[in-house]
């Protein structure tokens, strides 16, 4: 039965995902907490645990909670489950999106789902933010380590565009971030 529901699960997140992995944050939160799967908790803390490692956010939320339901073939079945969608929807519309792609109102279509997803993802992005200092409605309860971190890190990105006046690596910021946590948690 669990390989049943990752299989539907992740399908599901892999087919309504548009946008990249930030815009399947969203889906991804619904879908877990729907099974049940793991808590709000711990899904923000694999949300900033697949950010920082190699690979797509989607596939490796959808590894590791495969795994954590039902071993090696969970992860396995979780993980193509999120990728086959987007494989073979771009198989089978490569040919025709070739040619569409050149009209006008298709660049129109998909220049305005850019705001659209951007939005999405700082929505998600303030979510997990005010949910990990504020905690949730039912138990507003203020976290001061989690304050303390994220006004750091909001200092140490404000800072690095000011003082570098140029593309700064998003590596950098992510290996400072889990220092920050290392030294707080």
């Amino acid at each position: 039965m669990i390989y049943l529901e990752l299989l539907l699960g992740f399908l599901k997140v892999g087919l309504f995902s548009f946008g990249g992995a930030y815009g399947a944050i969203p889906l991804i939160r619904e879908v877990v907490l729907s099974y049940g799967w793991i808590d709000e908790e711990k899904l923000t803390y694999m949300i900033a645990v697949s950010e920082s490692t190699p690979g797509p956010i989607m596939v490796n939320l959808a590894t590791y909670i495969g795994s954590d339901q039902a071993g090696v073939p969970g992860a396995l079945l979780a993980t193509a489950a999120s990728c086959l969608p987007a494989f073979v929807i771009i198989l089978l519309l490569m040919a025709v999106l070739k040619k569409c792609l050149e009209k006008k109102p298709v660049k129109g279509a998909l220049g305005a789902m850019k705001p659209c997803v951007a939005g999405i993802v700082i929505a998600t992005g303030l979510f997990m933010v005010f949910e990990n200092i504020f905690g949730s409605v039912q138990t507003f309860n203020i976290n001061i380590k989690n304050a303390i971190v994220t006004f750091f890190l909001a200092a140490a990105l404000i800072g690095a565009k000011k003082m570098m006046k140029k593309k700064y690596s998003p590596i950098v910021f992510i290996i400072f971030a889990a220092i920050a946590g290392i030294a707080f948690y």
